[in-house]
């Protein structure tokens, strides 16, 4: 399965590393902390959202993704949190493709909250060619 669910993220999409020969995307999905008294995470955006991912991305054939958790709610608020300020994530669940571009590592694609939901944006997002081709 190549759902990483426990990928050290670097300071900046720049730092990621990506293969320098190769056009593979890498996707990450932020989303909200799991609850500790739920174990779900506490935003219903992201509970909607987390099966359709799952199952996008379970398939052996599916580029990788690392899921990562913003925050609790009151650390999620804050505008100093490290995914909005250093990622520009400004809501939860965002779903970021990045790829190796001229050689440096970009942005480019991403969809937020209910476009998740949406199956041929989120299949067309996953599958369409590389941006360096």
């Amino acid at each position: 399965m190549p759902i990483v669910t426990d990928y050290k993220l670097p300071k900046s999409a720049e730092d990621l590393d990506l293969p320098a020969d190769s056009n593979s995307p890498f996707f990450i999905s932020f989303h909200a902390s799991r609850d500790p008294k739920t174990g779900t995470p506490w935003c219903p955006d992201v509970r909607a959202a987390l099966p359709p991912l799952e199952t996008a991305f379970s398939a052996d054939t599916a580029p990788r993704v690392a899921f990562i958790e913003v925050g609790q709610r009151p650390e999620w608020k804050d505008p100093k949190n490290v995914y909005r300020t250093k990622w520009n994530v400004h809501s939860t669940p965002t779903l970021a493709r990045y790829e190796r571009v001229d050689g440096k590592v970009k942005e480019v694609g991403r969809l937020e909250e209910a476009e998740i939901l949406d199956s041929k944006k989120l299949k067309d997002l996953i599958t369409r060619p590389s941006a360096s081709l």
